[in-house]
């Protein structure tokens, strides 16, 4: 098997020798230069063709993000970005603008940090081989359609949109979307095509580090009707918005006299997906039986297929993402594995579908 080519570029001397050793320790990976700065690292992509590369979004000269543009114009390449905890805005701009994920920057004597760092590299430098850069470019089409001017949060009416509900068959309260490699701008696109005044809950688990998903519920309230926050311990579910469960944290349910609310609870030890799609589609699934509608999106690993499997057994109803669309399989092929899913839909049409699902046509008004 041929090895993952990688290219490091980063202004930082410690950041360029760390993760240059951590990827050197990886026998799949062969590091066949490092930039350090966006005019060399061009030049190194052009000349290179290395089959990923790391990117560092603050440097001078050329930075990251107009470096990131020209890549995903001129010579689509799969892109890791490499960002501070208080580079987080930057990260959700640079997964709109085509990068594929990220991982933290490496902080100097952060011993436990650095081997969490070593741990997400290695596992998301693997599924290179796996990624569709088709679907990356595509998906950044869909934003760029659903949502001129992220800094403004669109104006829609509530308009109500009818289906006769059909026999038997409840309607849906609550939506449970988990998602992981390629899913923040999957979300940000599904959500901006939503109407407001929506008459059901939807929650998330997004596989994401403790300390970004704040600003990622933050950006999709600014582009969405819906009300977008990240999950607080004892937060309500109500309809029309949308909980993001806390990065590094697992989201899960409780109802008591009669209301419905939010528990976070750290991981178990081996647990490797955080926030738990698994996690919460089966609590999700004791709390609100044929009520839920469960969601698998794009994303690497088989976080989800336990789950989908509970809700089905509960009663509910389980969409997945096409292939056509996922930019990592993974996920969506595990829940597919299962064969409990309904409906296996591109990302382009997954609003509509919820929204049938939910007891609406999907006709807007």
């Amino acid at each position: 098997m041929s090895k993952i080519r990688v290219l490091v570029i980063d202004d930082s001397a410690f950041n360029r020798r760390t993760i240059t050793k951590i990827l050197e320790a990886i026998p799949e990976v062969e590091v066949v230069g490092y930039a350090v700065d966006g005019e060399e690292g061009m030049r190194r992509i052009l000349t290179l063709k290395p089959d990923l590369v790391t990117l560092d979004l603050e440097m001078p000269r050329m930075d990251g993000f107009t470096l990131l543009r020209i890549i995903m114009s001129n010579c689509p390449t799969p892109v890791i970005v490499v960002s501070s905890r208080g580079g987080d805005e930057s990260v959700f701009k640079a997964l709109e603008l085509g990068a594929v994920d990220f991982i933290l920057k490496p902080t100097a004597g952060a011993f436990e940090e650095l081997i969490k760092i070593r741990e997400d590299l290695h596992e998301k430098v693997r599924e290179v081989f796996n990624l569709n850069m088709s679907c990356v470019r595509k998906r950044g089409e869909l934003l760029r359609k659903s949502c001129e001017g992220e800094s403004i949060r669109p104006v829609r009416e509530a308009t109500p949109l009818t289906v006769p509900r059909k026999r038997g068959q409840e309607i849906v309260s609550v939506v449970a979307i988990g998602a992981s490699t390629g899913g923040p701008p999957a979300l940000q696109s599904m959500f901006s095509a939503f109407p407001g005044g929506i008459p059901f809950s939807i929650v998330v688990s997004q596989h994401m580090p403790s300390g970004f998903t704040r600003t990622f519920a933050e950006r999709l309230n600014r582009t969405s009707a819906l009300e977008v926050v990240e999950a607080a311990e004892g937060d309500q579910l109500r309809p029309g918005c949308v909980l993001i469960a806390p990065g590094g944290k697992n989201m899960v349910f409780r109802k008591a006299d009669g209301c419905v609310t939010v528990q976070l609870l750290d991981p178990e030890p081996g647990e490797n997906y955080l926030p738990s799609v698994d996690r919460m589609f089966q609590s999700g699934s004791e709390v609100f039986g044929s009520k839920l509608l469960g969601v698998v999106l794009t994303g690497m690993g088989n976080d989800g297929s336990l789950g989908v499997r509970a809700i089905k057994k509960a009663g509910g109803q389980v969409l997945s993402e096409s292939e056509d669309s996922a930019v990592i399989f993974g996920m969506p092929r595990a829940a597919i594995a299962t064969g409990v899913v309904d409906s296996i839909v591109p990302l382009e049409k997954m609003t509509d579908e919820i929204l049938v699902r939910c007891g609406f046509s999907g006709e807007r008004n």
